[in-house]
């Protein structure tokens, strides 16, 4: 029987995947006629205003400019967000969602290699071997062939996938001392700053239908976080993450009803072994995760 609330969180999570997969057929589908800086500026503007309401609505106004900050991991994050927006937007130009997703994948494993360093925790010799497994996975999905395997395109997910391990493990060193408030709204300021400082060179002139497309970006970006932080709220962590993976069906899906593409076998069967990879990494953490939040109520 699932846990209180693990139900819950399960169904959050599956919300978000569909929401943030709506946002990056949308980056993919601006990204045909921005450059990926002007589509990072464009989903930080967009974005910014909904999370400035909510943070209003909920009274936190006043801990985003708090002396007690970490500025330092804040502007960190920041840039590290950025970098991961770019390389990711420029990486859809090539590769179709359910292929982006699918090298994406190995975030978690590399979560778990950074967690050692930045947070000081163990991993255990049997979380090698899956975290090996899943690089290899990566090989795989890659195409055991010199042209696709040196694809700029799928380098630059794999890049994204590294700066969005760090900010993810950049996040968790915040959020032990400030509210996720402070983490969504300095990231999303990131975003709108940094992306219109670096696309205002070649700042590409906005006409009236990029409305809906715009329009989408903020909404489906803003419920995407809105989802995950419910997630996690309500179900733990070891249980609710390995729901993410079902991103992979959502890109499929709108590879094929708006561009009409498919992934081939390569990308299918590296993905399964990067997803064994890291529900093996999930489930392995749950025992231990449980009894360290058994040790701290006791």
């Amino acid at each position: 029987m699932l846990p209180p609330g693990t139900l819950r969180g399960i169904v959050a999570m599956l919300a978000a995947c569909a929401a943030f997969a709506c946002m990056d057929a949308l980056l993919k589908i601006l990204a045909g006629t921005f450059a990926p800086a002007q589509v990072a500026a464009l989903r930080g503007l967009t974005g910014l205003p909904l999370v400035c309401l909510y943070v209003a609505w909920h009274g936190e106004t006043r801990a985003l400019f708090s002396r007690q900050l970490r500025w330092g991991l804040h502007a960190a994050r920041g840039v590290l967000a950025l970098t991961m927006l770019l390389l990711f937007t420029f990486g859809l130009k090539s590769l179709g969602l359910a292929e982006a997703y699918t090298l994406t994948f190995v975030a978690p494993l590399i979560i778990t290699l950074l967690s050692v360093p930045l947070l000081g925790e163990r991993v255990r010799p049997r979380h090698w071997v899956a975290i090996a497994a899943g690089f290899i996975g990566v090989v795989v999905a890659l195409r055991p062939e010199q042209d696709a395997f040196m694809s700029v395109g799928a380098l630059a997910i794999l890049a994204a996938a590294v700066c969005y391990a760090m900010t993810n493990v950049l996040g968790r060193l915040v959020s032990r001392s400030e509210p996720s408030s402070t983490l969504v709204f300095w990231t999303t300021a990131a975003l709108a700053v940094g992306g219109s400082v670096l696309a205002a060179p070649h700042w590409v002139p906005l006409s009236i239908e990029h409305a809906w497309p715009l329009a989408g970006l903020a909404l489906s970006g803003f419920l995407g976080q809105l989802a995950i932080s419910e997630a996690f709220r309500h179900g733990q962590a070891a249980a609710i993450a390995p729901f993410e993976y079902s991103a992979l069906a959502w890109g499929i899906a709108l590879d094929w009803l708006i561009w009409s593409a498919t992934p081939d076998g390569w990308t299918l069967g590296g993905g399964a072994i990067i997803i064994a990879s890291g529900l093996y990494l999930a489930r392995s953490e749950a025992p231990r995760r449980r009894a360290a939040t058994e040790a701290g109520l006791g």
